[in-house]
């Protein structure tokens, strides 16, 4: 330690994956760039894995023109909540949550009322690329609202969990659930104060759990223990993150999904350049499971995803105590 800070040679000891190797090695080397709009433009996502009969939510609508803006109340009529998202946003950002409406105004998750004209406002935010990646002109969908499975009641607050799936080579190497709370404002994105709980690949139990990259053992807002949480349908949802490498054909992704309480496992999004704090959450580095991956044959790659989530269940499983392992930090 100097300063307060890990040095650089202890975290590489611990197998942590850093940005610089993460973006030539792993990104550089297993996504071609030809690629990447499958992953940065969600309309282009959407159409990809629905034709591949991955489930995702419902489409309502798309805004693509600004004079089609006026029309979203229209649109979302008769339906009682929903979900716009901007098509090319990322960290979250710009993604507006409905619940229900209450007589002329739209109700989020904290509970605060959106009315007409903020609706539309907020969708042409979007078009005019308020949200986008480098600001360029993007299309709002408008999603059908997805219900939270009653396995994560209390352990989340205002918003729906999700997991995030890291696959390299069509193999699962590390997860994690993401969990809103009153200081993300209900979003599930550690940036922004979400809580992040490493997931065993083998089991899909908590492991260890961070919120700002402080180790933690209850939810902050429900005082719910982390360590007692258990992702459901976890084979399901493990398959349908290995199955977007051969949709995709890109080699390092991370996979975002969310647990619906009727549908089960649906995919939320892909991002060719997933972030690292995966690593804190898990109490463990990527390196280790990665390096086992590289060597792998064009074969090995080839196995179903069944036969390739089975290995990874195999070779991934952590055997880490919940409470030791969030006291024992890199």
């Amino acid at each position: 330690m100097m300063n307060g800070l890990i040095a650089p040679w202890t975290l590489a000891q611990a197998g942590m994956l850093g940005i610089n190797r993460r973006n030539r090695k792993y990104i550089g080397q297993y996504n071609p760039r030809s690629l990447f709009p499958l992953v940065d433009d969600k309309r282009k996502t959407r159409t990809t894995l629905s034709e591949a009969g991955i489930p995702m939510a419902d489409l309502i609508g798309v805004i693509d023109e600004q004079s089609q803006v006026k029309r979203i109340a229209d649109l979302v009529d008769g339906h009682q909540g929903f979900a716009i998202k901007p098509a090319k946003g990322s960290g979250g950002k710009g993604i507006l949550i409905i619940t229900h409406k209450d007589g002329e105004h739209w109700v989020k998750a904290s509970g605060a009322h959106i009315s007409r004209q903020d609706l539309v406002r907020h969708v042409s935010n979007i078009l005019s690329g308020l949200y986008s990646l480098g600001g360029a002109a993007d299309v709002a969908l408008v999603e059908s609202l997805i219900h939270q499975a009653p396995h994560f009641n209390d352990y989340t607050v205002e918003g729906v969990p999700d997991i995030r799936v890291i696959v390299c080579r069509g193999y699962p190497v590390m997860a994690m659930v993401r969990l809103s709370t009153h200081a993300s404002d209900g979003k599930a994105n550690l940036h922004q104060g979400a809580v992040g709980v490493g997931i065993d690949i083998a089991t899909g139990v908590a492991l260890a759990a961070v919120q700002h990259g402080q180790p933690l053992s209850h939810h902050p807002d429900t005082n719910k223990p982390l360590g007692a949480l258990t992702i459901p349908d976890w084979e399901a949802l493990l398959v349908m993150a290995a199955r977007c490498y051969d949709v995709t054909g890109l080699g390092y992704l991370g996979i975002d999904i969310v647990v619906d309480r009727d549908c089960g496992p649906l995919l939320l999004e892909l991002n060719a350049r997933p972030g690292l704090a995966i690593q804190l959450a898990n109490n463990a580095g990527l390196l280790p499971r990665l390096r086992r991956l590289d060597a792998l044959s064009a074969a090995d790659t080839r196995l179903t995803p069944e036969a390739r989530v089975a290995r990874s269940r195999e070779w991934f499983a952590d055997q880490s105590v919940f409470d030791q392992a969030i006291q024992t930090r890199v």
